[in-house]
């Protein structure tokens, strides 16, 4: 299997290439590629990244930057392009910053190379995540569970965590729905779950360490959760009839 790391990365100068250092080498061993699409940051994140590349080759990793900021969806819009374009058979989905473990990768790669799901995604909230331990704060862990009970309502699914952004998707089945239709913000990673449960892609969560340090969080919590139920809402209006919402017009 062509396995193919996206890690998108914004401001993310003084994590990127210790997150990059922690894939296990085992792992990188059968990677195809791990590419890092900087969203056109204001600090110094692609130079101090082809710096460190020119010091310390890492034959499988690419580096690139964007010409404008696409912003948080758009900029997982073109990675999603790319590994597309590359030919991979999946793609995992990691973030620059170091919120979410490499070392766990393996475990989310597990379900796909079976043939078991077509889309993991890494939960926090499973035995062994240890959200608050992890240092997640208690407004966001309280966040978390309830945007989740009422997504889960109303989409009808048992999902431990809707809001993790450590996830690995069968490229064939991203050929498959509208992802270029997403939100282009935070809750792109919500339209994609629809996405993906409204065309009959099979979704398995995976559970994986907590941690929360010095990054900075450009999530509006507000914003992102009214977005996120706006989604499910119009998703289910879509469903009935009601309202022909174009980005969950999947086909099915």
């Amino acid at each position: 299997m062509r396995i193919g790391v996206l890690v998108v990365a914004y401001n993310a100068a003084t994590t990127l290439v210790q997150t990059l250092r922690r894939i296990p080498p085992s792992l990188m061993d059968r990677l195809e590629e791990v590419f890092v699409f900087d969203d056109h940051s204001t600090d110094d994140t692609y130079l101090r990244a082809c710096e460190h590349l020119a010091k310390e080759p890492m034959p499988k990793v690419k580096v690139f930057r964007n010409e404008r900021n696409l912003r948080y969806g758009g900029n997982q819009k073109r990675g999603y392009r790319y590994a597309i374009e590359r030919g991979l058979d999946c793609v995992v989905l990691l973030h620059g910053d170091g919120q979410y473990a490499p070392e766990a990768m393996e475990r989310l790669l597990e379900p796909i190379e079976r043939g078991e799901a077509e889309a993991v995604m890494g939960s926090r909230m499973m035995a062994g995540g240890h959200p608050l331990r992890g240092g997640m704060p208690l407004y966001k862990f309280v966040g978390n569970k309830v945007l989740t009970f009422l997504e889960n309502r109303l989409l009808g699914t048992r999902l431990s965590e809707f809001h993790s952004g450590y996830r690995v998707y069968a490229c064939h089945a991203l050929k498959e729905v509208p992802f270029e239709r997403c939100s282009n913000e935070w809750h792109f990673d919500t339209d994609i779950i629809i996405q993906l449960l409204a065309r009959g892609f099979r979704l398995v969560e995976r559970p994986i360490p907590t941690y929360y340090g010095n990054e900075i969080c450009y999530v509006n919590g507000i914003s992102y959760a009214y977005h996120c139920l706006e989604s499910v809402v119009t998703y289910r209006l879509h469903r009935w009839g009601v309202r022909r919402v174009a980005k969950f017009d999947v086909g099915r």
